[in-house]
């Protein structure tokens, strides 16, 4: 026999619905969601618990955002809950969605959703989200974070690319260093007009270069000589439109610089964490403290899956199959649902070993030249998807990569 509870969370409150074996409500609580409120809903558990004696008590809430976090990891961590073999699942919001749908004749009340929840946790076949383990909970809120500064870097340099182009159109076709480079950012810095740069003395333009970016340019002549002619070649703005854009390249110039430091200490803190979780995966050339402590900090225990397709399915890496009688669609689509920060450092993170594993790149190369359409992008996600297999195989048997073996003719 077992106990089901299903708990509706939002910022203030939690519903819950404490369900028995045969879908009966035995109890509808709402408490507050705060410690004292979650200490009152696990004594209404444990009262219908020693009164049932239920062999187990699977508890769920749906996974909304951070409201669910707490509650989830309080009554995974209860003693006396654990007493009853309880299991906590933060389930999907769109599995609850659809399960609801299959109900035509529901009243609307404040209590329907925490019963929908509890009648899931009883019709079984869940999937994998039970809670992970503070260490990687700690991994995930910073490499979570990263993701999130990764992303709004991308979108200030692309702000800053369409800033640069009013500065100076000709900018990006005529100098090949990179923009971002400390020695350009400094001189836009500067704030000099177009026909300024244009009529410097070529040498003191390339010392000031060569100064800024630590003596890093093989040739910073031939760097300041591209940079006038950029500037000669660019059209001209009025000067007021002119300053305006200088105060925006410096405005984007400060918080690229910002959110890279902010990067860099994340960075250092992910290593720090990573250091105590054991595993194999940095053994693959090309995955490095990043990419690794993003793969891990989204799957946790490696022993929560079944097998390396149930990997893939929780990532998004699947796709939808079409097929009717005789018929079996060629292209299908991958399937919406999935965990799109594992995904995208799982992506990411094949990009970077399809140039270091001579097995992927070929791999990759296959996939990209089987269709006409989406070379790369669909060749990167497939490429993806074999380095799942790699992946769950290293963790779950504590092994460390091996490249195989060429065999020569």
């Amino acid at each position: 026999m077992k106990l089901f509870v299903g708990i509706d969370v939002s910022s203030q409150d939690m519903k819950a619905c404490i369900m028995g074996p045969d879908g009966e409500t035995l109890g509808s609580p709402i408490v507050q969601n705060n410690l004292t409120g979650a200490s009152y809903l696990r004594d209404q558990i444990m009262h219908f618990a020693k009164k049932l004696m239920p062999q187990d008590i699977q508890i769920g809430l749906e996974s909304t955002s951070v409201y669910s976090w707490h509650p989830a990891m309080f009554f995974h961590e209860d003693q006396g809950l654990q007493g009853f073999h309880t299991k906590v699942y933060t389930i999907n919001p769109k599995l609850i969605k659809k399960f609801k749908e299959a109900y035509v004749d529901l009243d609307k009340n404040d209590h329907i959703d925490a019963w929908i929840i509890a009648d899931r946790l009883r019709f079984g076949r869940l999937p994998l989200t039970s809670v992970m383990q503070e260490q990687y909970i700690a991994l995930q809120r910073l490499t979570r974070m990263r993701y999130h500064l990764v992303h709004n870097l991308t979108r200030e340099k692309q702000y800053f690319l369409q800033h640069l182009f009013y500065k100076c159109s000709s900018f990006t076709t005529e100098v090949e260093s990179s923009v971002f480079g400390n020695a350009i950012l400094e001189l836009l810095l500067e704030q000099y007009s177009l026909d300024e740069i244009g009529s410097m003395n070529v040498d003191e333009l390339a010392h000031f270069l060569q100064e800024k970016a630590r003596n890093r340019f093989a040739d910073a002549e031939c760097i300041a000589r591209s940079i006038q002619k950029a500037a000669r070649s660019s059209y001209r703005l009025s000067k007021c439109v002119e300053d305006s854009i200088d105060i925006l390249l410096a405005t984007s110039i400060e918080s690229i610089r910002s959110i890279t430091k902010q990067i860099k200490e994340l960075d250092k803190a992910i290593s720090k964490v990573l250091d105590g979780i054991p595993n194999t995966l940095q053994t693959i050339p090309g995955i490095g403290p990043v990419y690794c402590a993003g793969i891990l900090a989204e799957l946790g225990s490696i022993e929560r899956f079944k097998d390396q397709a149930s990997v893939a399915k929780y990532a998004g890496l699947v796709w939808s199959k079409h097929q009717s009688g005789k018929f079996q669609a060629e292209e299908t689509k991958m399937i919406r649902s999935g965990n799109r920060y594992l995904r995208f450092y799982l992506v990411e993170a094949a990009n970077s070993v399809k140039r270091f594993d001579d097995e992927f790149h070929a791999y990759y190369q296959k996939k990209y030249q089987e269709v006409p359409k989406h070379k790369h992008k669909r060749a990167l996600v497939l490429t993806a998807r074999k380095l799942v297999r790699l992946v769950d195989a290293l963790l779950r048997n504590d092994q460390i990569y091996t490249p195989r073996r060429k065999v020569n003719n």
